[in-house]
């Protein structure tokens, strides 16, 4: 049951990939258009965007086919760890991309030139870009809740979305007042806005390489659920970590009383302790070592 449900869950995300990927480079082509039709330098950052943007849907959707993949002798838990490399690449596109955003508009700023920005093209191109935008991004907001590859390519959108909203509001400021550097300022706006999302991106991919516990799982209380079924007396060796987002995995030692391993009890503890797991904490994937009390491992001190 649980890898059926995991392989339509990537089927979906797959699709909705490529949706995306779709709208995002349709709309990178007018962007790219519209820029140089216009000669605004935040409308041609927003198209640049919408480049890595299709880049990184096409890493996404190669990480995605990849996790999909069976487990084997040689990676014993699939390749579900594929979705944050995935994510990885694209947290540090982002980032790259925003600090080029950044030096162009600043130079924009300093050394303004004669260029002149047509501010009609560059609202029509921009609203355009809003609208895919918005799209992208109801199709993606239910299955990046599930997958942090898809919340890189969500993210990703995001970004593209707000870049828009600000070379709207630039190119309405250049037709009412004719001033230019109002394209420079938006495109200033859409680099700090894209740092942020990158930035803890690659903070959530750093806990699940890392191996850390999943946000919001909190471990001592998984232990009191552990220790409150019958027969248990004592629960050590706790992990808790993450193959990729929505697929936490836990592993422990817990000590039975020996009295409660007779007739066939350590398979009805396990059953409960396992049940326990799925159903108050979503942890499908959980190991556990039965131990009779008394039992001393020849490797405590690890």
């Amino acid at each position: 049951m649980h890898d059926h449900a995991a392989g339509v869950r990537g089927s979906d995300n797959r699709r909705l990939l490529a949706l995306s990927l779709g709208i995002t480079s349709t709309v990178m082509v007018v962007q790219i258009v519209g820029a140089v039709l216009s000669g605004s330098l935040a409308l041609l950052a927003d198209a640049v965007h919408m480049f890595t943007d299709a880049a990184a849907l096409v890493i996404a959707l190669i990480a995605s086919a990849v996790a999909a993949r069976p487990a084997n002798d040689r990676r014993t838990f699939g390749y579900q760890r594929a979705e944050v490399f995935g994510a990885l690449a694209n947290g540090v596109i982002l980032i790259v991309l925003s600090v080029w955003v950044a030096v162009e508009a600043i130079l924009r700023l300093v050394h303004p030139g004669e260029l002149e920005v047509a501010g009609g093209a560059m609202l029509i191109v921009a609203v355009i870009g809003l609208c895919a935008n918005a799209v992208a991004m109801w199709l993606l907001s239910a299955a990046q809740r599930r997958s942090i590859n898809v919340r890189g390519a969500y993210l990703e959108v995001m970004g593209d979305l707000i870049g828009s909203a600000a070379v709207i509001v630039a190119a309405i400021v250049i037709l009412v007042t004719g001033w230019m550097p109002a394209d420079a300022i938006a495109s200033l706006l859409i680099a700090a806005m894209i740092v942020p999302r990158a930035v803890g991106l690659l903070r959530e991919v750093a806990s699940v390489l890392s191996e850390g516990a999943p946000k919001g799982m909190h471990v001592q209380e998984i232990r009191d659920h552990i220790l409150s079924t019958a027969g248990v007396r004592d629960v050590h060796d706790v992990h808790v970590w993450q193959l990729t987002r929505g697929a936490p995995v836990f592993s422990a030692h817990v000590v039975v009383d020996e009295n409660a391993l007779r007739d066939g009890g350590a398979g009805r503890i396990l059953t409960q302790l396992q049940g326990c797991l799925a159903q108050h904490f979503d942890v499908e994937h959980s190991t556990f070592q039965i131990e009779p009390s008394g039992h001393v491992e020849n490797d405590a001190h690890v």
